[in-house]
């Protein structure tokens, strides 16, 4: 296993942006935890229920920054854990891959979470992962499966669930009884490691409703995740 050591020139990589900012985590494992979050610009993606619109097109990045900048920013806040997100942050192989290694050389890091949308390839990702130990100590996927209410289940790449480990977590935004049933299909065939996350669209799944069928279902290693962050502030409030 080899340690990581990012160069001069990928610290010099530029990456369009959104965001960076301090705050509790809102929702899943870390949930309460304060974390630096780094907002990439760009999705893949157009969710339903999105509530972040202004960080894909047609809205614009609010800045460039290279990876060494973001780093130097990141450091600035002094947070031990860092959530990269988007968008979708992982857009950029190459720049993501080297982004990441970045990140987990710093000493005050212990928890690098990835909010990818399920779309895609983890492989290189994971890859990274088993072969270096830095990286290894520090990172996790938050990886979402897009149901039926989305309207982007056709994008799921299956195979990443083969690539998951104890620690990742795997997310459904469940906008109705519908989503539910289906999120429940998709654990059982295809989940075999890391803790399911099962959160409402605020405005057609109530929490309560929620976890009435979470009762019901007994669904394995599923965790109830509400979005603090819209519980604490105004939902629409944006870097909190």
């Amino acid at each position: 296993m080899k340690q990581i050591t990012v160069t001069e020139e990928e610290l010099a990589l530029k990456l369009p942006m959104v965001e960076v900012f301090e705050t509790v985590e809102g929702e899943g494992l870390a949930a309460g935890f304060p974390t630096t979050f780094v907002r990439l610009f760009n999705c893949n993606l157009r969710c339903a229920w999105c509530d972040t619109p202004y960080s894909f097109a047609p809205a614009t990045p609010a800045y460039y920054a290279t990876i060494g900048e973001i780093v130097e920013h990141v450091k600035d806040f002094g947070h031990s854990a860092v959530c990269l997100t988007g968008g979708e942050p992982l857009l950029d192989k190459d720049k993501a891959l080297a982004l990441i290694c970045a990140l987990a050389e710093l000493d005050g890091i212990r928890d690098i979470h990835i909010e990818t949308n399920g779309s895609i390839d983890l492989s290189p990702f994971a890859q990274l992962r088993r072969s270096h130990p830095p990286v290894a100590a520090k990172m996790r996927f938050v990886l979402d499966y897009k149901l039926p209410g989305s309207g982007q289940q056709r994008h799921m790449r299956m195979g990443n669930y083969e690539l998951l480990l104890d620690c990742d977590e795997i997310k459904f935004v469940v906008a109705d009884d519908a989503d539910f049933q289906e999120a429940c299909r998709v654990v059982r065939e295809h989940v075999r490691a890391g803790t399911v996350l099962l959160s409402p669209v605020w405005e057609s799944m109530s929490p309560q409703r929620l976890v009435e069928l979470m009762l019901k279902e007994r669904l394995p290693r599923a965790k109830l995740s509400l979005q603090l962050h819209k519980i604490i502030w105004n939902p629409d409030a944006r870097g909190v």
